[in-house]
């Protein structure tokens, strides 16, 4: 375990640096063994192991959190935001042997830069089976069981319910 977690390290501050040239906006951040360990908890916990491409739509939900100022400025901070994502999801044991590989490496992509192509600005996700009553929700993707969704003007909302999934938009 301790080696794999080392290894994704190094796997993350490689893929970090090679993104470094990729655009004079870019911007190089280094994130500890513990942000990917936040991350992959969001990742195992919301996205219910179903899809890399559920995974990946809920980690970029956790990045464009940590970029806005309306929330913690860390991922650790973010995943572990009182009610905001799901009970235990800091605490609980990820008990699915085969899962964990599969959260490990969709967690290192996300803290690389790799995003969910439809996710955008998001903010905001639930389980998809679930109806909300809210008129300023507009969503923007459905993938790995949950819907995502920014909160807007309801004047400026163009997709008040959620989307079909598409699965296999992420790469890996």
């Amino acid at each position: 375990m301790r080696v794999m977690r080392w290894g994704m390290v190094a796997l993350l501050a490689v893929s970090v640096a090679g993104l470094s040239g990729c655009s004079s906006r870019t911007r190089t951040t280094t994130f500890s063994t513990s942000d990917h360990d936040c991350m992959a908890r969001a990742m195992y916990f919301e996205s219910n192991r179903s899809s890399r491409d559920g995974m990946v739509a809920v980690g970029s939900v956790v990045m464009n959190r940590v970029a806005s100022d309306d929330f913690p400025d860390t991922v650790c901070g973010v995943v572990g935001q009182r009610g905001q994502f799901a009970p235990g999801v800091m605490s609980k044991d990820m008990s699915e042997r085969r899962s964990r590989s599969r959260v490990s490496e969709a967690a290192a992509a996300v803290l690389a830069g790799e995003r969910h192509p439809h996710v955008a600005n998001a903010r905001f996700f639930h389980a998809l089976y679930y109806r909300a009553g809210y008129n300023n929700m507009h969503y923007v993707a459905s993938a790995g069981g949950n819907a995502f969704y920014e909160k807007r003007d309801p004047a400026r909302v163009t997709q008040p319910t959620p989307l079909p999934a598409v699965e296999g938009l992420t790469r890996g």
